[in-house]
């Protein structure tokens, strides 16, 4: 059971005043055996205490007044009815660092926040700086590189919008790849045909579209062919137009693979390429079709490039934690 932070009030320091008006709301914000807060007070050094559906919270002038916004964010959200959980409120505290996200501690909660995802069975709101940027590529740009570690929402993000998309009719289908580059297995001996020996290596992608539309729809669409999910030696030969065309793991891409794909570019159509350049699986020293294209192309019209470092991890923040470790070992 977490522990309140063992910090008592002082005259020296602030005390701001925040009162809720929706008291069923406060326990998803406070958090089981009030965990939401003691996260709060950690990170930001301040004391919280609560009162019926009031809240008083000392500090730093500027620590106490990042953990009113924080809190005031959280709970628009739940206002809004969507869910906060550990990943949540450690990306709120990071984003009240920053003075441009104004959705963070939006007051006035019947006002839609400027950046966001509608689909099915959830609306999606950005978790970062970088989130933001990168939901306004994916709205904007004709081909977006998506860089960054496991857990950043590179690979959730872009099916959020491919679905959006898909759902409101701007594009007609929707295809998601990525390479069956063996990671220390071997795909020739998994059982079954070849669908069912690359279906693993597409699970992701899967799992994040059964988190956008209902399980129904998502078999109805890809037995319509309007989702289809291959790996990416299936996409030789096409011109994806009217697609919204997501290449998941890209880092494992040789040249010649990235640039076949990149040409099937078709008309009123929407790339995004996602990767981590750190977790290359490639045979020997293959070069990286994914560096390889982002030296190319950076800069050039039309396409967007959205880089995601370990604090952009929302996850579970132990994930953070776990990426960062491995990053700095080398």
């Amino acid at each position: 059971m977490p522990k309140k932070a063992a910090q008592k009030p002082r005259e020296d320091r602030t005390r701001l005043d925040l009162e809720f008006e929706k008291q069923d709301l406060l326990g998803g914000l406070f958090g089981e055996y009030d965990q939401n807060l003691v996260a709060i007070e950690n990170r930001l050094g301040v004391y919280i205490a609560a009162r019926g559906n009031r809240l008083t919270i000392e500090g730093e002038e500027a620590n106490a007044e990042r953990a009113r916004e924080v809190l005031t964010g959280l709970y628009n959200r739940l206002a809004e009815g969507q869910e906060i959980d550990a990943g949540a409120v450690e990306a709120v505290i990071a984003m009240s660092a920053e003075p441009t996200l104004e959705d963070v501690v939006r007051k006035d909660v019947s006002e839609p926040p400027k950046v966001m995802i509608r689909t099915r069975k959830k609306t999606i709101v950005p978790r970062s700086l970088a989130q933001t940027r990168y939901m306004e590529a994916l709205a904007r740009e004709d081909v977006i590189f998506s860089l960054g570690p496991a857990g950043t929402g590179k690979t959730y993000l872009a099916v959020a919008q491919a679905v959006h998309q898909l759902i409101t009719g701007s594009v007609d289908r929707l295809i998601l790849s990525r390479p069956a580059v063996e990671a220390g297995e071997r795909l020739g001996f998994l059982p079954g045909d070849m669908r069912e020996k690359v279906d693993p290596y597409l699970r992701p992608l899967y799992d994040a579209l059964y988190d956008m539309l209902p399980s129904d729809q998502v078999e109805r669409r890809i037995a319509s062919g309007e989702i289809e999910i291959a790996p990416i030696a299936f996409m030789r030969g096409r011109t994806l137009a009217d697609a919204f065309v997501i290449l998941d793991e890209a880092q494992n891409t040789t040249p010649a693979q990235m640039k076949m794909f990149l040409t099937r570019f078709g008309e009123n159509s929407r790339m995004v390429v996602c990767g981590d350049p750190k977790q290359v699986d490639l045979p020997g020293e293959g070069v990286s079709g994914l560096a390889d294209a982002v030296s190319r192309l950076e800069g050039v019209e039309g396409i967007a490039t959205i880089r995601f470092g370990v604090g952009d991890v929302v996850r579970h923040p132990v994930v953070g934690r776990i990426v960062e470790a491995y990053e700095g070992s080398g």
